[in-house]
């Protein structure tokens, strides 16, 4: 079966496991599923994921959920930009979360990363989503 919002498909995988109290998930690898994931992990979101591959050029990333006093650390996460309407921004009109307590990642041609490192590098691109 085709997914045709993998971004959104991970995102949805992860929010469902942790309303479950998963400690971990998995969901089909991609380079940029990678780097969303490297940004959840160096903001403190997510503990951590590993990489399973099963050959055929195809891979699994599980995803460790990370809880502080039983509750999930992520406590919102949406996408923005979506295949049907995709969202971009400026460096100067870059959205906040939660008045700059959550995070929004954004793919650049830099790389993807999180908001107030785009806004250090004065780099702006496609909003992926916000973490709260």
């Amino acid at each position: 079966m085709a997914i045709n919002d993998p971004v959104g498909d991970m995102l949805t995988r992860i929010r469902n496991a942790q309303l479950r109290r998963k400690n971990s998930v998995t969901t089909p690898g991609s380079k940029l599923r990678a780097r969303v994931l490297d940004v959840l992990q160096s903001e403190g979101y997510i503990r951590g994921y590993s990489t399973t591959e099963y050959g055929n050029g195809r891979t699994e990333f599980e995803i460790e959920l990370k809880y502080f006093e039983g509750a999930p650390v992520i406590r919102e996460i949406a996408r923005v930009s979506k295949p049907g309407r995709r969202v971009y921004s400026a460096v100067d009109s870059m959205p906040r979360v939660a008045n700059g307590l959550g995070i929004t990642i954004i793919s650049t041609p830099q790389g993807v990363m999180a908001d107030h490192e785009a806004r250090e590098k004065n780099v702006g691109g496609e909003v992926l989503c916000t973490v709260f």
